[in-house]
């Protein structure tokens, strides 16, 4: 990577490192963990009010997506799910939950902090069909023909090598997997320093592609049947998005 790469990815585990650990000392206090603030249009406002309540308050409270993945996902009983950036777990956990026994659920984020909140959640959910592994988007630590669905929410906008995330996504799905992602996209017409004037990247905002280039992405890593599906508007010209494709199955 470049040195400002580097930068950025460090700027971003710091970002989340930092929010981790305010959620898990708002657990300590008298009155539970406090949600990080951004705006309505991140964050556990997104989920159903029956999801949110039938999980640990630190996994909602450490929700700082764009979406709700695990929606649009159409997770079956028996998936092997992996949840790209997965933060304080609530994907996970709710993955987990649709997947049952059979099924598992993995998490993958690169923030120490992160991960000790998600294992702290899990072990107060009950969860025994989840993983969490330390790593990285853009070289995931899995097999490769090994997960049937892909989520990920609002975090792909955050990588420095968007190209390799969708390498490695198509990688370790098996033939006939797919993804289903909740992520930010710009307008076509807006430049990449046009996304930059509406926002940081930390905030999800600088680092995302436009509708073409998240298609043009998906599709040069093998990628077919992509929609992407614009569901609110997060800044002028840009727009959190439901992402859906798939690995195709071999011809029979």
């Amino acid at each position: 990577m470049t040195e400002q790469s580097t930068d950025l990815r460090e700027t971003v585990r710091m970002r989340y490192a930092a929010a981790a650990v305010q959620v898990t000392e708002g657990g300590t206090a008298c009155c539970g963990p406090q949600p990080v603030e951004v705006d309505e249009n991140f964050g556990s406002t997104l989920y159903a009010a029956d999801e949110r309540d039938a999980l640990p308050a630190e996994a909602v409270a450490a929700s700082l997506g764009c979406g709700n993945p695990t929606a649009v996902a159409e997770l079956r009983a028996g998936d092997r799910v992996l949840d790209l950036g997965s933060g304080g777990g609530i994907d996970v956990l709710l993955s987990a939950r649709r997947v049952g026994p059979t099924g598992k659920a993995y998490g993958l984020d690169m923030t120490d902090e992160m991960l000790q909140l998600a294992l702290g959640n899990a072990r107060k959910a009950g969860a025994t069909n989840v993983e969490f592994l330390k790593g990285t988007i853009e070289s995931i630590p899995l097999p490769a023909d090994t997960i049937d669905v892909v989520i990920s929410n609002c975090v792909i906008n955050l990588s420095v090598d968007k190209a390799a995330v969708f390498a490695e996504t198509f990688r370790v799905l098996r033939p006939g997997g797919r993804i289903g992602v909740s992520d930010v996209v710009a307008d076509d017409a807006l430049a990449p320093e046009q996304r930059a004037e509406r926002g940081d990247y930390v905030g999800c905002i600088a680092g995302a592609l436009s509708f073409a280039e998240y298609r043009q992405g998906l599709e040069a890593a093998g990628f077919t049947a992509i929609e992407i599906t614009p569901t609110h508007p997060v800044a002028d010209g840009m727009h959190s998005a439901i992402v859906h494709a798939t690995k195709p199955a071999p011809a029979q």
